[in-house]
């Protein structure tokens, strides 16, 4: 009988054993699952915190955007304000010359030269620049336009003998051209 005994207290210590193996890797496994858990609730947070960030940023950009749209429509539409403010000056001068009744054509032409004076400056602080071509200059195409040509024994081929309208730039960019008449 001793050794059904023992037989049974080792299978009872094997069984023993084994059970709390099992606990163990029964508490293991709740570890591991409260741990994973954890993370995917923290990972949830921060996908939830990162979709928040995207959802602003996206109505950010889209202010922005907005915004931007305005500044140029207003730029556009205003940025000819403070040339258009001295231009009525120089209309202004026009005006008074033309309603002058006295018949002092001398007064008249001081006062018309007054007014080119006035034009000229208002062009300048604009960045209007006159393309005034000299006599025998060489024709650029990107600054003048040749409207004829002549014969001219006087000339080099291709420079200019007269200037017919002057050219305008604004900045560095042609508005008008100067007309011109070459050698041929």
């Amino acid at each position: 009988m001793d050794k059904e005994n023992a037989t049974f207290e080792e299978q009872d210590k094997v069984e023993d054993e084994l059970i709390d193996e099992q606990e163990k890797l029964t508490d293991n496994l709740e570890k591991i699952e409260l741990e994973e858990k954890k993370q995917v609730s923290e990972l949830e947070k921060k996908v939830a915190e990162l979709k928040d960030l995207y959802v602003r940023s996206q109505a950010e950009i889209i202010n922005i955007q907005k915004r931007n749209t305005d500044e140029i429509k207003k730029a556009r539409d205003y940025s000819i304000s403070s040339f258009a403010k001295d231009i009525v000056v120089v209309q202004d001068y026009l005006e008074m010359a033309l309603k002058d009744q006295s018949g002092n054509f001398e007064a008249i032409k001081t006062g018309i030269d007054l007014t080119l004076k006035q034009l000229i400056q208002v062009l300048e602080r604009h960045y209007i620049k006159e393309i005034n071509p000299k006599p025998k200059d060489k024709l650029d195409p990107h600054l003048h336009q040749a409207v004829n040509a002549v014969e001219n024994k006087e000339h080099e081929p291709n420079s200019i003998i007269e200037v017919m309208q002057k050219g305008y730039m604004l900045n560095d960019r042609v508005l008008r051209p100067a007309m011109v008449v070459v050698a041929k």
